[in-house]
């Protein structure tokens, strides 16, 4: 028989085998189906949800989410620019929530090379402790040793290498356009919060409707991100903390009325809107807190955008099948070029080594594609109710400042509240 038809041959075989292998090696993954909403009160918890089994919500990898929602200090700044980083980074690497989630990618790969080196050194030579080359077994026999050209790979190189970047990049893109939704819910919540208390009239009201006012739009700031972070989060993940929350700060009227919400954050911005609307105030400063809250509206629009659509499901499973394959069949072409080893064993550690970093790219833009349960949200969330409380108890001439009715008049008592 003709070695290419031999070569054709294992070929085959070897690929059954693959597939009995990835079977093995395969992750369970839960079965997913789309929740429309069958009530006003469930539908909110369960906007733009799946269902998942048990098995895919405590994988290790989706246990981890919460441990990457970093916020950074200057101490962290300093520790992150240290010298010594490389050697922390390197003695991590088996703490590494990323290499834990490819074990089973790894050893699969690693299992190919093996049965590779094994079965090449059945049929065809190896060599003994000493270092002598024997004939192995059935080397005798019409089946050939498994080996293929390592051209092919390195010419399918740069194409990987471009699928592999793109899809990092543009998941980056992704994780970096939530952030700045948040910062942007951040920057404006203060800023509502201050317009609101600068332009309050308080010589309208007495001082206790004034301080109930104000402290009613601070919560209703506050209610509406921390509405957006449940809306944006897995409904086992944040339902009980949500409602918890909500209870303990806003009046339980107010609060079940927004648990009862078809979608949430439009009924806690609808609450802030009203709120913004009793404020006493001449009507074009009113205007101007009301464009503010508009802005919640867009950075609520772009995340659920982010949220519902993907990268494109055909482009990640074409890159991630690429990758599948061209590091399986690996193995096959390292025979010749790691021949130099005893039995050509060093294919081992190499098919190990390089599945673990290719398969890291691919596991990092997985990670970051979806951004939201890896951003800190509940510390936005917290950092915004402790600036919008605090500003609300800020009053014109607290600190001595003088106040003035009109430009260029002042009055002659500094305390004197603006008209």
């Amino acid at each position: 028989m003709p070695s290419f038809r031999r070569s054709v041959l294992a070929l085959a075989l070897v690929v059954s085998q693959l597939n009995s292998a990835q079977a093995a090696f395969a992750p369970s993954v839960g079965k997913v189906s789309l929740q429309h909403a069958t009530s006003a009160a469930s539908s909110s918890a369960k906007y733009m949800s799946t269902e998942v089994d048990d098995s895919g919500k405590y994988t290790y990898g989706e246990k981890s989410r919460e441990y990457r929602r970093t916020v950074y200090s200057h101490e962290d700044w300093v520790k992150h620019r240290s010298p010594n980083r490389f050697y922390r980074n390197i003695s991590s690497i088996t703490q590494s929530g990323v290499y834990k989630n490819l074990a089973k990618e790894v050893v699969a790969t690693t299992s190919v090379a093996t049965f590779v080196c094994l079965w090449n050194c059945i049929f065809g030579d190896y060599q003994d402790f000493n270092s002598v080359s024997h004939a192995g077994p059935l080397k005798d026999s019409i089946i050939p040793i498994l080996a293929l050209p390592l051209a092919p790979f390195t010419l399918a190189s740069p194409s990987l290498g471009l699928l592999l970047t793109f899809r990092a990049n543009t998941a980056y893109t992704r994780w970096d356009e939530a952030r700045k939704n948040w910062g942007m819910n951040i920057n404006h919540t203060r800023d509502l919060v201050r317009l609101g208390n600068a332009y309050y009239d308080r010589s309208a009201v007495s001082p206790e409707r004034a301080e109930d006012d104000l402290k009613r739009l601070a919560l209703c700031t506050w209610a509406f991100v921390r509405s957006m972070k449940r809306h944006l989060s897995p409904e086992w993940d944040d339902e009980e903390p949500f409602r918890q929350e909500m209870l303990e700060k806003l009046p339980k009227e107010q609060a079940e009325a927004i648990f009862a919400a078809a979608h949430r954050p439009n009924r806690a911005l609808q609450d802030l809107s009203v709120a913004i609307e009793n404020l006493p105030m001449n009507f074009i400063r009113k205007n101007e807190i009301h464009r503010a809250a508009t802005i919640f509206e867009d950075n609520l629009g772009s995340s659920e955008r982010l949220l519902t659509s993907p990268i494109p499901l055909f482009y990640s499973r074409h890159t991630a099948r690429f990758l599948s394959f061209w590091l399986l069949l690996l193995p096959f072409a390292l025979w010749e070029p790691l021949g130099g080893s005893w039995n050509h064993i060093n294919m081992i550690p190499v098919t190990t080594v390089l599945s673990l970093f290719l398969f890291g790219i691919e596991e990092l833009a997985t990670q970051l594609e979806e951004p939201f349960t890896i951003l800190p949200m509940q510390g936005f969330c917290d950092k915004i109710y402790n600036w919008c409380t605090e500003i609300v108890s800020f009053a014109p001439g607290d600190n001595g400042m003088p106040i003035y009715k009109n430009k260029g008049n002042p009055v002659s008592s500094a305390g004197t509240l603006i008209n």
